[in-house]
């Protein structure tokens, strides 16, 4: 099974607070990711990585750009469960 693709969708321009306008991803955090090998640790990672998105907002964008990553990868996306309440 191939691994859990980067969340990185190529933008990389850290100018909110130390965090990626593409991603949400801060540096600490995107050397990290480098570091994960195992597929269930780098799925949590971006599990973490969506809250965080929505925690700080204007990440809309993502989500089509990190499917489209995945699929040219040929590897399921992330899926976090909304709360719909």
């Amino acid at each position: 099974m191939p691994k859990t693709p980067s969340p990185c969708v190529d933008v990389c321009k850290f100018k909110r607070e130390g965090h990626c306008l593409g991603c949400s991803m801060t540096k600490a955090q995107k050397s990290l990711f480098k570091e994960l090998k195992k597929n269930k640790s780098r799925e949590a990672f971006v599990e973490m990585l969506i809250q965080q998105q929505d925690r700080l907002g204007k990440y809309s964008h993502w989500t089509s750009k990190y499917n489209k990553k995945c699929a040219k990868k040929k590897v399921k996306p992330v899926a976090v469960e909304k709360d719909l309440a």
